[in-house]
């Protein structure tokens, strides 16, 4: 896919939404010195480039009895691309993980999990990852907070 170039009203109305997903279109229109009309033609075609790939609900786990939040390092013997394909596809099908990440080094995945309690972790772990034969090693870390950015990096 090509990438589109941004221009610096395209990055007005990148920076407003990722700072607030929910801002009404007239808003944005005003921080990025358009009308409400063009504001909206620019998201869509945004959207449309797939500049904007959606917008998500920031959800506090602890209300839905997810005491816990891991990360989990994932090392694999086999790292086949349908084996990475389909370990990806059957791990984010779970109700515990949050996200996953592919990544280079030492590490092939990090996971990251809502669990109710320690047994729960325990459970996860050895039923949904270390019982899986490409899984060779697994590493936990509890997660104490997290916090997210509000403002668009700049690359």
């Amino acid at each position: 896919m090509m990438q589109r170039h941004l221009d610096k009203t395209d990055l007005s109305i990148l920076a407003a939404l990722y700072k607030d997903a929910r801002m009404n279109n007239k808003d944005i229109a005003k921080l990025a010195g358009l009308a409400p009309s063009s504001c909206l033609e620019r998201i869509k075609k945004l959207q449309s480039d797939q500049v904007i790939k959606g917008a998500q609900l920031n959800v506090d786990f602890q209300a839905l009895g997810g005491n816990i939040q891991v990360m989990i390092s994932i090392r694999l013997s086999d790292h086949s691309q349908p084996t990475i394909d389909t370990f990806q596809t059957q791990l984010t099908l779970l109700p515990e993980v949050i996200s996953l990440y592919h990544m280079g080094g030492e590490n092939d995945f990090l996971l990251h999990a809502s669990l109710s309690d320690t047994e729960h972790l325990r459970n996860f772990v050895f039923n949904a990852i270390t019982a899986r034969k490409e899984v060779n090693h697994v590493e936990t870390a509890l997660i104490y907070d997290h916090v997210k950015g509000t403002e668009l990096p700049k690359v």
